[in-house]
């Protein structure tokens, strides 16, 4: 079986939207790689990823524990315009939305539940979108060049 790598060009007028998504497995390595991925095409975009890698990690990681049905895969989709780069991780695991746990430490929820915290505070947006078979969890960054 042979293998053929094509080289796109990612070079695009600064009007055009950038886009990428991957189809990823529900595991702890598929949400690593989603990170790691997502970090090389945004540095590859020339836009910031530091905040983004963290929104990105939170996401993924939930999918790949709370999203995951077995045998079934996540998908990360990122598409920035000249203002806003949007995050996006969709799941098969429509019956469980995310939700926030309280901020002022009344449910402490001990090493785990914090993460949508991370994505409330760093975000400028949020959101989740249940759909028929999946879920879709989303989060948009401002881009200040």
């Amino acid at each position: 079986m042979s293998q053929q790598i094509t080289r796109t060009d990612t070079s695009v007028s600064a009007s055009e939207a950038l886009h990428f998504t991957v189809l990823l497995s529900a595991t702890r390595k598929g949400a690593r790689l989603a990170r790691l991925l997502a970090t090389e095409r945004l540095r590859s975009w020339g836009l910031p990823f530091e905040t983004a890698a963290l929104i990105i990690a939170e996401l993924a990681a939930n999918a790949a524990l709370h999203g995951r049905v077995p045998g079934r895969n996540f998908r990360l989709t990122l598409s920035a315009t000249d203002d806003v780069l949007r995050v996006e991780v969709r799941d098969p695991r429509v019956e469980r939305l995310p939700s926030l746990r309280p901020k002022d430490g009344v449910s402490d929820p001990g090493e785990n539940g914090h993460g949508l915290l991370l994505v409330e505070e760093l975000a400028d947006r949020w959101g989740v979108v249940p759909e028929l078979i999946c879920k879709t969890v989303w989060a948009e960054l401002a881009l200040r060049r």
